[in-house]
């Protein structure tokens, strides 16, 4: 049996992985990672700390606590906020599973001997026939966190092992009031963990340093002033709700245009497009796609996107195009193109520049 740390959240999840893993029996030790406190000492929702310790103490497991914030902070959320800065709309969980929760773990594992680490997430790691690991969708839909989990390195997914693969959440909701953990019937958190008052333009404005939004223009597509917006840290592609034009018709946010401030609208078929581009990639199932190699796979352009068939190639060393078969509605700059092959498994990822 193996010494296992378990990174543990506060929530039913990650509880039920380690209860999961002792009762196979594994040296099981539970770790709360602190991301972040805000100036009234309030946790992020990523780790709630008590709630993670009294399940510790429920299943007799160690527990311990590794202060992060710092490498969050510069890691997450201060790229975060560049991003909306820059017109781009981020997608900070996928950031900090790598360079923050895996990296962090992984440290602490080494530093008590651990052969692995473990999360509660909904998804599987498999060893393929040619060496690589990847990620595996769960096998419920409604949970699959595989999106999340693309840029894990070949190095992290050799040591992660995430049991909930194969469950559903009433499952493992089951599994805890079995175990008797008082956190059996605990709400899930739904929004970005470090934002807990207010919307994200909100925080944005109260934590950069040096940006004031400045209002600037909606236009249409051919540049002719339709209105006035309050700053493009307020908007995102696709949105429609909270724009205050009336156009007499439905209109939506088709691009933003960080150096103009302008917010470009259009009606909902301008949004549709069959090509995007992605760069910062990430592969796991195949170690990289050759210069004007085609493969095609189900992508995903946002987490709760089902996917849509495509076809990859690279164009050049930092990027490949995804070419949809049909059109996919709003790409959104900053968000995630997940790629997956027909058995569900993780080819890798890349975030959409265009």
């Amino acid at each position: 049996m193996s010494r296992i740390v378990v990174g543990m959240s506060g929530g039913v999840d990650s509880a039920v992985t380690a209860y999961l893993l002792k009762c196979a029996g594994h040296d099981v030790i539970g770790v709360t990672l602190k991301t972040w406190l805000n100036e009234e000492g309030e946790v992020s929702r990523c780790c709630e700390i008590d709630d993670a310790n009294r399940a510790a103490i429920a299943m007799d497991i160690p527990f311990y606590t590794v202060n992060c914030a710092h490498e969050f902070r510069s890691s997450v959320v201060e790229p975060f906020i560049n991003e909306y800065i820059c017109g781009r709309t981020p997608s900070p969980c996928v950031i900090c599973n790598r360079t923050v929760k895996w990296a962090k773990m992984l440290e602490f594992a080494d530093s008590m001997h651990a052969d692995y680490i473990a999360t509660g997430h909904y998804a599987s790691v498999v060893k393929l026939d040619n060496g690589r690991y990847t990620v595996k969708t769960a096998d419920s839909a409604a949970k699959d966190q595989a999106y999340m989990l693309y840029r894990l390195t070949q190095e992290q997914l050799a040591r992660t092992i995430m049991p909930l693969g194969g469950l559903t959440k009433d499952e493992v909701r089951e599994i805890a009031k079995t175990a008797g953990l008082e956190i059996a019937n605990k709400a899930d958190s739904q929004e970005i963990c470090f934002i807990t008052h207010g919307s994200y333009s909100d925080y944005i404005e109260e934590h950069s340093e040096d940006y004031t939004p400045k209002e600037g223009n909606f236009v249409d597509e051919d540049g002719n002033v339709l209105g006035r917006h309050k700053g493009i840290i307020h908007y995102t592609v696709g949105q429609r709700k909270g724009l205050g034009v009336a156009m007499g018709y439905p209109v939506f946010v088709k691009r933003i245009d960080a150096e103009k401030n302008e917010v470009v609208l259009c009606r909902d078929e301008a949004l549709w497009g069959t090509k995007i581009i992605c760069k910062d990639l990430n592969f796991q199932s195949i170690p990289d796609i050759a210069p004007g190699e085609k493969i095609e796979a189900n992508v995903r352009i946002r987490y709760r996107h089902s996917g849509d068939r495509a076809v990859i190639e690279r164009i050049d060393d930092s990027a490949v195009s995804v070419l949809f078969k049909t059109p996919v509605r709003a790409a959104t700059p900053g968000q995630s193109a997940v790629f997956y092959d027909d058995n569900g498994y993780v080819i890798g990822g890349g975030v959409i520049s265009n």
